[in-house]
């Protein structure tokens, strides 16, 4: 058997459907968005992976030496790590597309792998933060990226949400932005926007 590298939560669709991946917040694991995941499209292969760091007892994807501070050379690793999950689990399961669905941590790994490596076709990113300038990545023309966002969120300051969504704009991805007027917690018209996003 495979060894794929991550604890995860699966629920097999028919082969020939998207897979969908859904990657939790700080301190969540694999059941905090599989439903939501299994809600948003029924048909497909929905994959929960658990984070692999553990942050004083939190899981998350890659290792921080501060808020806001990323261990560059760790989610250098990461990014690695989850492109090879992904892309390996999207064969098994002979996928049409690969859709990413993430929030907080999960969204930045979401989105360092969408930098780095392309390899999902659309992504929801809920409360990204990226707090440095990615390279140029042509790779990235034709993605489809929601990014959902709080305009008062102390984690992810809304100046930087901007940045990021004007990056993926700057290499011809397809970027749309939901905003609500509250911090880090996720609203219902986010929800709303990523269904219509990911059953589109």
């Amino acid at each position: 058997m495979v060894d794929h590298g991550y604890v995860y939560k699966l629920k097999a669709g028919e082969p020939g459907r998207p897979i969908l991946f859904v990657l939790h917040g700080t301190g969540g694991d694999e059941t905090q968005f599989f439903d939501l995941g299994t809600g948003l499209l029924p048909q497909a292969t929905v994959v929960s992976p658990r984070g692999d760091v553990s942050e004083r007892g939190a899981a998350r994807f890659f290792r921080r030496t501060g808020e806001g501070v990323y261990d560059m050379a760790d989610l250098s690793r990461a990014t690695q790590k989850m492109t090879n999950f992904v892309k390996t689990l999207a064969r098994e399961h002979e996928a049409s597309e690969i859709i990413g669905v993430g929030y907080s941590n999960g969204a930045n790994i979401l989105a360092n792998v969408l930098i780095e490596e392309g390899v999902f076709d659309r992504a929801v990113l809920m409360h990204p933060l990226i707090p440095f300038r990615p390279g140029d990545n042509p790779a990235l023309a034709g993605r489809r990226i929601l990014i959902t966002a709080g305009e008062r969120d102390p984690i992810c300051p809304a100046p930087l949400t901007q940045t990021l969504a004007d990056y993926f704009k700057a290499q011809k991805a397809t970027v749309a932005l939901e905003w609500h007027s509250g911090g880090h917690e996720i609203r219902q018209n986010e929800i709303a926007a990523a269904e219509r996003f990911v059953s589109a």
